[in-house]
């Protein structure tokens, strides 16, 4: 058995002591590394980075390490018990990677256990102490690593894996939060809450029952686990997750959290519990439905394939879909979640230069390092990829009169692939979804998921008595959502600048310049610090009003600094495109198209 232990031994300084202990003889050394990314995340971080300091004994004499790479060591021979001693710097406040300091420790494993060559199939034992000190006596931890003996799930002590991906698939949270647990299928479930807060444990608890329920409905039944946990991290201002396999790690703003006495969830709640949804929804999609190139993959360098469109975008789909299912919200809350997605889509020109199964290839080089031509060169395989999936889900009950959805297709995956872990290859998915439909749906997966041409929403939308229309947005902050259009109400036409700005000191800097829009004519360029337009001055605050009370074809000066350069522009604005999605349940409806909006969203 391979050992190791964690201790938080300076909190203060953000430092992990991490130890491993392996008994040999190994004639010929043993060569170590530590993974460049986390699964679920498609991006090379490099945690070997934070190792600040490592050696090497055997039986208590000094072995030699040779450092091969950037996270690779080689150790020399050994004949009896070599022990491996290192510090790892932990300051990341993210679901990735790790972070310690006097309130807190937390910590993937990717971020602090070696990974032994030739030795992944060896179970592992991990223990793990708390900080010493008077300061931290009241520290506990969660995880749903398996306790070598009973203990109350909250204390420190030996944890056991199966083997090293075991092992780096259940984070660790330690510190003083509040817990709590709840029963779903049979399964104990419980949530841990860190950071300053003032959140409804209780509705909490009952609210995330709901949304489990609902989806062990789905599929069917729950995943073989002991127990399944929700580490939330409370914050003034953050945002993320990430799946294991009986676990997620989440990051929330605390006001995100639900309140007592609050009867409607808000739009920091209703985003929260989408983002729990879509976690807990990898139990069944990624982490045990999978892509085939992503099983057993090789962390120390990119792994591509082009289906994260499906495993991300069709958990996308369900996340809130799950919510109103459940009668967490109600189908205008719904409906308005699903137009802002639909606005986001439409707002990246570069959904027509980049297919769903691109995204999904590019994700290590394009998705995950954005910059200020994003907008304009990539989609999103989360928020299109979702749309692909509604757009199927309805295709299917239209064509299939109800008797096939994309809960038929996720269920038939689950029982062909999840539950006996064979892997989904690169067409796998889109033959599953013809077997179970008895559709040929070439043509649909040719425009959706290799095509870079809009979804056809609107008439998709129509068979489930849903209205749909894009107009020009109101304001900066109009995102689009539930709204029926009113007579009259279009409006006078309004100038936008065809970019986003940013605050900073003197004027707006520019963040990003949209393809064929006014501030591309005009030469504006990301980073450009606008100062003035028709010689008014310009702050973030105001320019957009600014640009609206312009006419379309009048023309105005705008000055602005290229890095230390000062500029005097043309600039011309132009209408704003239509690209804010409304969405509103149709009045009237009955029949076939009521059923299946029914069936869709759930019955009343």
């Amino acid at each position: 058995m391979i050992e190791y232990s964690v201790l938080p031994v300076h909190p203060e300084a953000h430092i992990y002591a991490v130890g491993l202990r392996l008994n040999g003889p190994f004639p010929n050394g043993l060569t170590l590394s530590l993974p460049a990314w986390i699964p679920g995340s498609y991006m090379i971080r490099d945690f070997a980075k934070n190792i600040t300091s490592i050696r090497a004994a055997c039986t208590g004499d000094t072995v030699a390490m040779e450092k091969r790479d950037k996270q690779t060591w080689v150790v020399g021979p050994c004949d009896g018990v070599l022990n491996i001693n290192y510090r790892v710097y932990a300051w990341d406040l993210s679901v990735r990677g790790a972070h310690l300091d006097t309130l807190h420790g937390y910590f993937n494993g990717t971020s602090l256990f070696l990974r032994v060559h030739g030795h992944e199939d060896q179970p592992c034992r991990v223990s793990i102490y708390p900080p010493e000190g008077q300061n931290y006596t009241d520290w506990r931890i969660a995880t749903t690593l398996k306790r070598e003996q009973d203990a109350p799930p909250p204390a420190f002590g030996d944890f056991l894996a199966r083997d090293y991906a075991d092992l780096i698939d259940h984070p660790v949270e330690m510190g003083s939060f509040d817990y709590a647990t709840f029963d779903v299928g049979g399964v104990e479930h419980a949530v841990a809450l860190s950071g300053r807060h003032r959140a409804d444990m209780q509705r909490l608890c009952t609210d995330l029952q709901r949304v489990c329920t609902q989806q062990i409905a789905l599929f069917g039944e729950l995943p073989p686990m002991d127990r399944y946990l929700f580490q939330v991290m409370a914050v003034g201002d953050g945002y993320g997750g990430l799946e294991h396999r009986s676990s997620t790690s989440l990051l929330c703003k605390r006001d995100d959290l639900p309140k007592f006495g609050e009867k409607e969830p808000g739009d920091g709640y209703r985003q929260f519990l989408g983002l729990a949804s879509h976690e807990y929804f990898h139990l069944w999609n990624v982490k045990r439905i999978r892509p085939k190139r992503l099983m057993q993959a090789d962390l120390t360098r990119e792994v591509y394939t082009g289906l994260l469109w499906a495993f991300e975008g069709i958990t996308s789909y369900y996340d809130d879909l799950m919510l109103v299912r459940a009668g967490l919200i109600k189908r205008e809350r719904y409906l308005e979640l699903l137009a802002r997605t639909v606005t986001r889509v439409m707002r990246t020109s570069g959904r027509r230069l980049q297919s769903v199964a691109e995204s999904s290839f590019d994700a290590w080089t394009k998705f995950y390092k954005q910059d200020e031509n994003a907008p304009n060169a990539i989609v999103s395989y989360y928020a299109k990829g979702a749309l692909v999936a509604l757009a199927l889900d309805l295709t299917l009950r239209e064509r299939c009169a109800g008797v096939c959805t994309l809960d038929h297709v996720m269920r038939a995956l689950w029982q062909e692939h999840g539950r006996t872990d064979q892997g989904v290859g690169e067409s796998e998915l889109e033959r599953m979804v013809e077997q179970v439909s008895g559709l040929d749906l070439k043509a649909f997966f040719d425009l959706a998921v290799r095509g870079t041409g809009d979804l056809p929403l609107q008439e998709l939308l129509a068979t489930v008595g849903v209205g749909y229309r894009l107009r020009p947005a109101r304001d900066t902050a109009d995102q689009g959502g539930y709204s029926k259009p009113a007579g009259g109400e279009a409006g006078a036409p309004r100038s936008v600048l065809g970019g986003r700005c940013q605050a900073a000191d003197g004027g707006a800097r520019v963040t990003h310049v949209f393809d064929a829009g006014a501030a591309q004519a005009a030469g504006v360029a990301a980073g450009d610090l606008i100062i003035a337009i028709d010689e008014i001055r310009v702050c973030a605050e105001n320019i957009d009003d600014l640009i609206a009370a312009l006419g379309p074809e009048e023309r105005v000066s705008m000055h602005l600094f290229r890095r230390d350069e000062l500029r005097c522009l043309d600039f011309q604005p132009r209408i704003a495109p239509k690209d804010t999605c409304d969405l509103w349940l149709l009045d009237g409806v009955g029949g076939p198209v009521r059923k299946r909006r029914e069936a869709w969203l759930g019955a009343l």
